[in-house]
């Protein structure tokens, strides 16, 4: 029997709005370029200097926090499941994050693309494994655990 490749989808900022709870200041993806729901997802998050927390992290050298940039990772792995039939308006929590590792800066001016992969997923408990780049150099990698509720 063939397998039948599955037909990525995307999802503008309007969809993503819909899928999560998330608002500004603390929506941190602005689109989903690519999606597959129970394998991956690609987006990414256009960072300007408007953003709230470049003004004290840190004054006259902005970076984006790290805890950000886990979330704007955790907000990317959410379509994953929230785009599958059984999960359809379940709210996606954050509930772990393990193996963090920094290697990049995220400036004003970068966009923060990001790839996250389903790992497992048992019950109503996912776990990710999330990578975000800047032109194309990994700044972090985590494994980030979702709960469904």
């Amino acid at each position: 029997m063939t397998e039948v490749a599955e037909k990525p989808i995307s999802l503008d900022i309007m969809k993503i709005m819909n899928l999560i709870p998330h608002r500004y200041p603390f929506l941190l993806v602005d689109r989903i370029v690519e999606c597959i729901p129970n394998k991956y997802s690609k987006g990414y998050k256009n960072l300007t200097a408007n953003e709230m927390f470049f003004n004290g992290h840190f004054p006259n050298n902005p970076i984006m926090p790290g805890v950000l940039q886990i979330e704007a990772l955790a907000q990317t792995a959410a379509p994953i499941l929230l785009t599958m039939e059984q999960y359809k308006g379940k709210l996606a929590l954050f509930a772990g994050v393990d193996n963090v590792r920094f290697k990049n800066i995220v400036r004003p001016g970068d966009r923060f693309d990001m790839e996250v992969e389903l790992i497992k997923v048992k019950g109503p408990i996912a776990k990710c494994q999330g990578k975000g780049y800047v032109d194309g150099k990994l700044c972090v990698e985590a494994e980030i655990t979702i709960a469904l509720k």
